[in-house]
């Protein structure tokens, strides 16, 4: 069987993008801990407030020396039940997604156009983000914790099921929607360059004759061009970790933000447009890594699938 004829089940690709996103997240973790906090840290206060991190090596460092590795990992373990759905979703309904776009529109499955890519990407960049949002809530609210130098709202949750528990007993079914407005945004903006990039990236690499499909360095190369960064991220953040209040109908509902554009409004008039961009620098230390192991091993574990499953007859 040759390597164009065969084409992975909806299924199949499910199971090796999660798998390959939870071996990311391993790495990726740590800075995305102290991208979280330092993007809570003086929330909505002018000037900035007391500064308790002053840079995401800053907050690493202290994240180590006052929790340890429990500290520098916290939330991993609902970061992995995250990642499957999310970039799961991302990267099994991508190719599915910009095939039928591509028919819908007369052009041949297989070109590679700019328009629906980027809508494909977008579009099961959201499947994800809507699948997995009640993981990624309580990711962010654990990886807010700190017992030794709290920021923002603090909840101390046990473990991924103490937290669901509480957030129905607190919240409602609404709980686990918080802030999945801000999610789509964020996922949608992310996954609408961050696959199509790839794989445009990939085949001119290999179009061109410039490195083999089957390198490493491909994959590295493909990868290292499509991280982005955007105030979404930091609006996500804050929408999922805001304090909440109780209506007199019993609604209860965020109790600074009623929206992410309302979110970043806020954040704009307080702290400044440098506000949407707290924790760049842990962003981009979370995401260039997160993504160049999460696409390439992605690819590294479809190959070891197709060798597993059908041999090296496929090559």
């Amino acid at each position: 069987m040759s390597a164009g004829a065969y084409q992975f089940s909806t299924t199949e690709s499910f199971l090796c993008g999660g798998l390959a996103a939870c071996i990311a997240v391993t790495v990726s973790n740590p800075a995305e801990v102290a991208k979280t906090r330092l993007q809570l840290q003086g929330e909505l206060v002018k000037g900035g407030g007391l500064k308790v991190y002053n840079n995401a090596f800053d907050a690493m460092i202290k994240t180590w020396r006052n929790e340890g590795i429990r500290g520098m990992q916290r939330g991993l373990g609902v970061a992995y039940a995250y990642q499957i759905p999310l970039n799961g979703s991302r990267l099994s309904f991508y190719e599915p997604f910009r095939r039928t776009i591509n028919r819908v529109f007369g052009w041949s499955s297989t070109d590679q156009i700019p328009i629906t890519s980027l809508v494909a990407g977008a579009a099961s960049g959201v499947v994800g983000a809507v699948i997995g949002n009640p993981l990624f809530l309580i990711k962010a609210r654990m990886q807010a914790y700190s017992p030794a130098l709290p920021i923002g709202t603090q909840r101390h949750y046990k473990n991924s099921f103490d937290a669901l528990t509480t957030i129905w007993r607190t919240e409602g079914i609404r709980g686990y929607l918080r802030g999945m407005d801000a999610a789509i945004l964020r996922t949608a903006m992310g996954s609408s360059v961050q696959l199509p990039t790839y794989n445009w990236t990939k085949n001119q690499l290999v179009g061109h004759a410039i490195l083999p499909g089957d390198s490493v360095w491909t994959f590295l190369a493909s990868s290292a061009v499509s991280g982005v960064c955007v105030p979404a991220d930091t609006a996500l953040t804050r929408m999922y970790n805001q304090p909440t209040t109780k209506l007199p109908d019993g609604r209860v509902v965020g109790a600074l933000y009623k929206s992410p554009i309302d979110c970043l409004w806020r954040t704009l008039k307080t702290e400044g447009v440098l506000g949407w961009y707290k924790g760049s620098l842990a962003h981009f230390l979370r995401i260039t890594p997160h993504t160049i192991i999460t696409l390439t091993m992605n690819d590294v574990i479809r190959n070891l699938y197709k060798d597993f499953a059908w041999g090296k007859s496929y090559v």
